[in-house]
């Protein structure tokens, strides 16, 4: 397995392939991410377990959403057993994603924690509980914040890569997070263009809703349609991801097609 170096302008590449390859499949794909949107949601349920065990599942989630991208680019229709690959192919990589996964739980708990030390008390919700712009600008005056999301970019980075590395490349789980930040740093660059292209399709997006709102003169329909819009658009990034660790190697594993259902032990 080699480290691929990559030209900044391929992050854009990146984007354009996420699009292309979701709108192949966009039931299918859009559809496995809402599944595991609403596993998180049913585990939040539970008090302090369900969202740890929520947190821990996010690497296995993000390897289906992998699996499932290749499907899509194969030609193939991602049917749903796919979003748990990772726990479908032998015990040996069912444990190691789960330690994978113990170590993301971990980091993150880190990154809250510390942020939580200068964040200080949550801002007081609004009537009836509403979010409103207040309480974020107020949120977002907290260091604390600041600090966790500053924090956050090393996990990201370092996980970035390591399920792919655990399950198709049988990396261990600790190695894997060594060489997803290598990775991320030798294509510094070209991540840096897949954040902006990204940013640029969620503002574009974004403008987009707000002029189908004022054509309709209201706020109403805009306010019920926009959480599906940033499900879907999110659903897309997700897409995205997989050609970013597959032009992040030079590996013949890396460009396999995935392992289909009937192949599946």
């Amino acid at each position: 397995m080699k480290l691929r170096y990559n030209p900044a302008s391929t992050g854009l590449a990146w984007v354009k392939l996420g699009v292309r390859t979701f709108f192949r499949q966009p039931l299918a794909l859009a559809g496995l991410f809402f599944m595991f949107m609403a596993t998180l949601s049913v585990l939040s349920i539970i008090p302090l377990l369900g969202t740890a065990i929520g947190v821990a599942l996010v690497p296995a989630a993000t390897l289906g959403l992998m699996a499932a991208t290749r499907e899509a680019e194969a030609g193939r229709f991602p049917m749903p057993s796919v979003l748990i690959s990772a726990f479908r192919h032998g015990a040996e990589r069912r444990r190691d994603m789960l330690m994978l996964g113990a170590l993301y739980a971990g980091a993150l708990l880190v990154v809250l924690a510390l942020g939580a030390l200068l964040a200080g008390a949550p801002p007081t919700a609004g009537e009836g509980g509403e979010l409103t712009p207040e309480m974020v600008r107020e949120a977002f005056d907290r260091p604390g914040v600041w600090l966790a999301m500053l924090l956050y970019v090393p996990v990201l980075m370092v996980f970035w890569h390591a399920p792919a590395l655990v399950f198709w490349h049988r990396v261990a789980p600790v190695k894997s997070l060594f060489f997803s930040l290598l990775a991320c740093w030798a294509n510094k660059g070209a991540l840096l263009f897949f954040t902006l292209g990204w940013v640029g399709v969620f503002m574009v997006a974004g403008l987009f809703l707000g002029l189908i709102a004022s054509l309709l003169g209201g706020t109403e329909g805009i306010s019920v349609a926009l959480y599906p819009a940033v499900l879907l658009m999110a659903a897309m990034f997700h897409t995205s991801i997989w050609f970013t660790v597959r032009d992040s190697f030079d590996t013949e594993d890396a460009t396999a097609p995935a392992p289909s259902d009937n192949q599946a032990g």
